[in-house]
């Protein structure tokens, strides 16, 4: 393998992230929220680990943050509901689907560039 083919494979997003920001919002919608924290961790691990690209990064930490804030929430709570898709506000889904959105975005922008 020469240099060149090193550099640009080192620079693209795994694969684990890209499917793992089109899971998130699938999830959540599906509720299945509290799993979703598995492809939440896989997308923002291999963001920070495997890019170089800090929009990528930065959409990646927005989606974590996004789905972590109605789990702080749902486990605050001392009446909440035995379900965190049960307890989560619609605005909070919105965000997160929007989040990983912005993050599917960013994948395929630093693929083309």
């Amino acid at each position: 393998m020469t240099t060149a083919a090193l550099a640009t494979n080192s620079r693209r997003t795994p694969l684990a992230v890209t499917i793992s920001a089109w899971a998130v919002p699938v999830m959540v919608i599906g509720q299945f929220a509290m799993l979703a924290i598995i492809p939440v961790v896989i997308a923002l691990v291999g963001a920070l680990r495997g890019t170089h690209d800090r929009l990528v990064r930065w959409t990646a930490a927005a989606v974590a943050a996004t789905w972590a804030i109605p789990f702080i929430i749902w486990q605050a709570r001392p009446d909440g509901a035995p379900s965190m898709s049960k307890d989560i506000h619609p605005g909070f889904v919105a965000l997160i689907v929007v989040a990983s959105a912005a993050l599917i975005l960013a994948i395929f922008r630093a693929r083309r560039g």
